[in-house]
């Protein structure tokens, strides 16, 4: 087992706080991974019970539900959508955005950002950020994740403050992503506004991240959008850094999204 020391020195370099940050996303989906594991399981064993307490009349409609059921809404927003290459009927048509490109502002905290959402570069995300700030999901909800070294974003958009909640689906493709560099990673630039995900190109949910300065990633997110005016109003939480010190982890600073503008 290596040293305390010799872990810490594991995350000296930009390259390895890339894989670091690279990691925790796809730890995420591990996780996601796994309760849906659990959940087939328990889908299972349910049917199972349905055919022996009911006979064997039933056996279909238990093992292969009603395909309207699943096109419901959920009323709480779900810890773990399904992973698909396709959209569900749950997404927001591409088409809300027109093609176009949007402007209006974001609060967060005390901060009342300009944003520019790109309606023509990347069509499904930004339809999906304005169906979700329309119906108020967004109000409220916590900014869960702050990093600061290396890779300097704060990340939010999940209703639970988990890092692991969204919607109640999930949607791609990976649209306006950088153009990678030689060595595979590409510069996020200070005031993007893009799309986290659990590692696969139709994992986005309404989870984002806001980039408050340059920052290498792989050019696995896209970028729907870019702060235009106030970004340095999120200097006081960026400044206070991660609870419990480190450079990754939940703001020290109590942080939310408020009103969410546009036009």
């Amino acid at each position: 087992m290596a040293s305390k020391k010799k872990q810490q020195n594991l995350f000296s370099s930009t390259g390895n706080k890339l894989a670091e940050y690279e990691a925790k996303q796809k730890e995420h989906a591990k996780h996601t991974a796994r309760r849906k594991t659990d959940n087939r399981i328990a889908l299972v064993a349910g049917a199972i019970a349905l055919v022996v307490a009911f006979g064997s009349q039933f056996a279909y409609s238990a093992i292969h539900p009603d395909p309207s059921a699943s096109s419901s809404a959920s009323a709480t927003p779900s810890a773990s959508p399904v992973a698909q290459e396709t959209n569900g009927p749950l997404v927001p048509n591409a088409s809300i955005a027109e093609g176009r490109v949007w402007t209006g502002t974001m609060q967060v905290n005390s901060a009342n950002l300009g944003v520019k959402l790109f309606g023509d570069k990347a069509p499904q995300a930004t339809a999906n950020f304005i169906a979700l700030a329309k119906k108020g999901f967004y109000k409220d909800v916590p900014c869960h994740r702050l990093t600061t070294s290396g890779i300097f974003v704060l990340q939010c958009g999940d209703p639970t403050g988990t890092g692991t909640g969204g919607p109640g689906y999930s949607f791609g493709p990976i649209e306006n992503a950088p153009v990678a560099e030689k060595s595979g990673v590409a510069t996020y630039k200070k005031g993007f506004l893009a799309m986290a995900n659990s590692g696969g190109a139709y994992t986005n949910g309404s989870q984002f991240f806001i980039v408050y300065q340059d920052s290498p990633l792989m050019p696995n997110y896209t970028v729907f959008g870019e702060i235009t005016s106030g970004l340095n109003g999120l200097d006081p939480i960026i400044s206070a850094g991660v609870t419990g010190g480190g450079n990754d982890g939940k703001p020290s600073v109590e942080t939310k999204l408020g009103t969410i503008k546009l036009n």
